[in-house]
């Protein structure tokens, strides 16, 4: 992840950059960071998700937001666009703009591989200031691995995986179950070049 500037920016300057800016960044305690590009599997994995929890909470008080809505967190100063955030009843709106929430209780990332690190470590230990975060997905878009991570407890948290195409992941703190076969329905993998062989690419249907 690249810094653009080497200089220190308020909350205020980062969202007023943001309004003009042709791309999206993710500020970090006075640090602005431009995100890394979309592929066309991350983006199929998140819209497969998406589109299984909003049809499972049509008739639940879950929402269900996608990455254009930021997420600010207070206690370390940082803005971020998480993939797929759900939210119990209603969203909260920081200082009232309806493109900032403060309240998910799952959040999901799809993998790639610039963030991958960080999407584990620094955000995950950001994430878990959150009062109401719950549950947080790793999604790897170049194989069939999820980390699952659920809150047991203050400062508790157990861990999941989920590698094999025959296996659902159900979440722990809200009611909803996927198969690894839909969440990575139509998703393309790299080709693995095989010993003495051609590569074949897999694909999900």
């Amino acid at each position: 992840m690249q810094v653009i500037q080497q200089r220190y920016y308020t909350p205020e300057e980062y969202l007023e950059l943001e309004e003009a800016a042709d791309y999206k960044s993710e500020y970090i305690d006075g640090q602005i960071i431009p995100m890394a590009g979309g592929t066309i599997n991350h983006n199929q994995i998140a819209l497969n998700l998406s589109t299984e929890f909003n049809f499972a909470f049509k008739k639940q008080n879950y929402r269900v937001l996608m990455s254009d809505v930021r997420l600010w967190i207070p206690q370390k100063h940082t803005y971020t666009y998480p993939d797929v955030m759900i939210l119990a009843g209603e969203p909260e709106y920081f200082n009232k703009r309806t493109d900032i929430i403060v309240n998910p209780q799952v959040i999901v990332e799809v993998l790639s591989k610039s963030t991958k690190g960080y999407d584990r470590e620094d955000k995950f230990q950001a994430y878990r200031t959150i009062s109401t975060f719950q549950e947080y997905l790793l999604i790897d878009q170049t194989q069939i691995h999820v980390e699952q991570f659920s809150k047991i407890g203050k400062k508790q948290w157990t861990l999941r995986e989920y590698d094999e195409e025959d296996e659902a992941i159900a979440l722990v703190t809200v009611p909803f179950e996927i198969s690894l076969q839909d969440l990575y329905n139509k998703v393309k993998f790299e080709p693995v070049e095989p010993e003495g062989g051609s590569a074949d690419v897999e694909e999900f249907k």
